[in-house]
């Protein structure tokens, strides 16, 4: 294509040095060797735009001082000005400009003809510049359209690991512990080994539930397609049971009133990443669970008696939680407790027009 536009300026260029008016001298060598000069020009005019420009310049200045006249001669310089607008930037296409409108009518006024106004002279490097101006333009805004999707892109494929790390781990620690107790007692108390199994089929039809509910949030942004709501501080003391079962004694303490769906949906994974890493991890019996509304934000606190953090890297659960928190305008942090056990912490900002 470029092979293409750039053979086709030089035929035209060629005729119009070929087809000269009357009272203009004939075409000669020189002159169709100008020509191949401008081709050169052309040719390289992507890699180097500005000396692309001032080599096609000085042919038409010589054109033009030969004597040669024709509206197209300017054609390869104006090409030479279009590419050097999409290829540089505004500060210098504005100076470019400048200097080519003082070239083009200076060349006009002194060489070709003084008794009219130079007004071809003024427009035609400026309409070559504007064209090119218009086209990098839209570049620039397509370039950022397609990295504004690559970020759209990272995001979601970030939020989708979130929701189903959230919902699978909890889940499989639960299950997990389930199946231990399962396997213990299927002997010697057979009834409690089934017990055992029913609780974990029915956190597995759970975990099921939520997955449906995080694919239509992640489709949609909405609950799911049979109208099942999003997860939500009402959810809580079911998080709380599920998670007893394992051995744990959780109490849990929420006053907050009446949040908002993304703000509920929020302290709800925090509170059960929380929870299901004290399950799997701390080794503790007892937690509390704090979700309490100040001024101007909410306060979740997730505290247990266990052994306390490792002192290694956060996993993708601190990690995923801290996401969450910051997907609202707050913060999270995850450490040992002031005496043992270990502590989450989230501040969520409530939205304006939430505060009491």
């Amino acid at each position: 294509m470029r092979i293409a536009s750039t053979l086709a300026v030089l035929v035209v260029t060629a005729m119009d040095v070929w087809w000269n008016p009357p009272g203009t001298p004939e075409p000669d060598a020189i002159s169709y060797t100008l020509i191949v000069l401008s081709g050169l020009a052309l040719f390289v005019r992507h890699r180097a735009p500005l000396p692309a420009l001032l080599l096609c310049a000085g042919v038409y200045t010589a054109w033009t001082i030969q004597g040669q006249r024709g509206e197209l001669l300017l054609l390869p310089a104006a090409v030479a000005l279009y590419t050097v607008a999409v290829r540089s930037g505004r500060r210098r296409t504005l100076v470019v400009g400048a200097a080519a409108v003082l070239w083009s009518s200076t060349l006009e006024w002194f060489v070709v003809d003084r008794s009219s106004a130079p007004g071809a002279a003024f427009a035609w490097p400026v309409v070559a510049l504007l064209l090119g101006e218009v086209v990098r333009a839209r570049r620039e805004l397509q370039t950022r359209a397609a990295a504004e999707r690559e970020r759209d892109i990272a995001r979601e494929r970030v939020r989708i690991a979130r929701d189903v790390h959230d919902v699978v781990a909890h889940v499989l620690a639960g299950v997990t512990v389930q199946m231990g107790v399962a396997v213990a007692a299927v002997d010697r108390d057979p009834a409690a080994a089934r017990a055992a199994l029913q609780q974990a089929r029915t956190a597995s039809r759970g975990a099921l539930a939520e997955l449906r509910t995080s694919v239509a949030l992640l489709r949609h942004g909405g609950p799911t397609a049979d109208g099942e709501p999003l997860p939500g501080l009402a959810d809580l003391p079911a998080l709380v049971d599920g998670v007893r079962p394992a051995g744990l004694d959780v109490r849990l303490d929420v006053d907050a009133g009446e949040l908002p769906a993304v703000l509920g949906l929020t302290v709800y994974r925090i509170v059960q990443e929380a929870l299901t890493n004290v399950v799997r991890h701390a080794r503790a019996t007892s937690a509390v669970v704090t979700v309490a509304r100040g001024p101007d934000a909410v306060r979740v606190d997730v505290v247990d008696d266990g052994t306390g953090g490792s002192g290694g890297p956060p996993g993708f659960g601190i990690l995923g939680m801290t996401e969450r928190a910051a997907g609202v305008g707050g913060r999270l942090d995850a450490g040992p407790g002031p005496e043992r056990g270990f502590r989450v912490r989230a501040v969520l900002p409530l939205p304006p027009g939430e505060e009491p």
